[in-house]
């Protein structure tokens, strides 16, 4: 669990910042088309300090043993990872929406989605 928590805490965080920081590069990225609205920027903003929070969680997590913070943690990842793929393959699959980024970045999130279930699961059976 520890590593787990380590370096997702370290990949949203940092995609977070990105987010965060340059939303319409970011956006570009991802789903081939830039931000240009001030709402959007606003929002995609927001999202990428959420990130940030995620990402802070898991860090400030990471030493948890299996205790019920941690499963929780565990939980609410393994929703969010599962989300996101959903969200990306909508975007590239339904919509059009691809950048040089998506098809890394779902890749990235079935990786750490899959992780995050087996690690889940042995904090249930343990």
């Amino acid at each position: 669990m520890r590593l787990f928590l380590s370096v997702t805490g370290v990949f949203e965080v940092a995609t977070g910042i990105a987010l965060a920081a340059t939303p319409s590069l970011f956006a570009e990225l991802l789903a081939g088309a830039a931000l240009e609205e001030p709402a959007a920027l606003a929002i995609a903003r927001l999202a990428g300090l959420a990130l940030i929070a995620l990402g802070g969680a898991c860090w400030l997590a990471r030493n948890d043993r299996g205790g019920p913070a941690g499963h929780a943690l565990l939980a609410a990842m393994t929703f969010y990872n599962a989300t996101v793929i959903v969200l990306l393959a909508v975007m590239a699959l339904g919509e059009g929406l691809a950048g040089p980024l998506l098809w890394p970045g779902l890749a990235a999130h079935v990786a750490l989605g899959g992780w995050c279930a087996r690690e889940l699961a042995a904090t249930q059976s343990g």
